[in-house]
């Protein structure tokens, strides 16, 4: 099975519309992913069925048993967050605030503070029309988004019997959500816009992205908006060895199709027909069908 993440230096370059009408088009057995759990946004695009939700339990928190506590303060003392508060006459923990470090664990000199997990989101399997897919919502407020990503992509492997394709929705940036993606993948397709910020974040994303051994695919969209810049881009893809699988045009029909709540490879526009010469050129050097 091929393992490709769809990913972007930065948020707005349409990496989830690109995934989505990869996606669409495939054309393979395949089991998707939206690995971008801040702000997971493949399952507006593909009209999906939820089949089952459970809860994801991020970094513990801490929690004080009045009973034990002997009402000290040394552990509000040693918290650097605040997250320790007088409230009802007696010491608590401000959920929001308490990052799980367990340091007042530590110095509590009767054992009174416990660390203990927390729901801070959910992990979900769905179906759609072009298969499974795993996908969350981190709460809001709550961390560790990377370990989140870590478990959808296991609930999709455990999805993929039979299935030629794991295609992630990544993350923007290059953050520990973005570094949880792209580990364990085979190739990774970054979708750039032509910008001086694209730019450059574009070259961040890559050198991240070779940490790890992958293949790497570039795709411009609205290319033809700033084409000076379109040419810097194609120029440093070359200089790297990176190939550039595809260049979209800008089309108000994307906008539509998104509108919509429908991949836009589901109808007839220049960045539809640009979409599905993408996929060929990209499975072609996959080695897919």
């Amino acid at each position: 099975m091929i393992r490709l993440a769809v990913v972007s230096g930065k948020g707005g370059t349409g990496k989830t519309m690109v995934a989505a009408a990869l996606a669409d088009t495939s054309g393979v057995p395949q089991v998707l992913a939206d690995c971008d759990v801040d702000a997971a946004n493949l399952s507006l695009l593909l009209e999906p069925r939820r089949l089952t939700t459970e809860e994801f339990r991020g970094l513990a928190a801490a929690r004080i048993d009045l009973g034990v506590c002997r009402d000290c303060g040394i552990c509000a003392d040693r918290c650097r967050f605040g997250a320790i508060v007088r409230r009802d006459d007696a010491w608590r923990v401000d959920p929001l605030h308490c990052e799980g470090c367990g340091v007042c664990a530590y110095v509590c000199p009767t054992g009174a503070v416990s660390m203990e997990p927390r729901v801070s989101g959910r992990i979900c399997t769905s179906a759609t029309d072009r298969g499974f897919l795993a996908h969350a919502r981190l709460f809001p407020g709550s961390g560790n988004s990377g370990l989140l990503v870590t478990g959808v992509k296991k609930r999709a492997v455990a999805l993929s019997e039979g299935a030629d394709l794991l295609l992630a929705d990544g993350p923007p940036g290059i953050g520990c959500p973005l570094i949880a993606t792209v580990s364990g993948m085979d190739a990774v397709l970054a979708v750039t816009e032509p910008g001086v910020s694209a730019l450059h974040d574009l070259t961040r994303l890559v050198t991240v992205c070779r940490r790890f051994g992958v293949r790497i695919f570039v795709v411009i969209n609205r290319f033809d908006l700033v084409e000076d810049i379109c040419a810097r881009i194609e120029d440093y893809c070359e200089r790297e060895g990176i190939r550039v699988a595809g260049k979209i045009p800008f089309d108000p029909a994307v906008v539509d199709a998104v509108r919509e709540g429908r991949p836009v490879t589901r109808g007839d526009s220049p960045a539809a027909e640009a979409l599905r010469a993408l996929r060929d050129t990209l499975f072609a050097e996959l080695g897919l069908p």
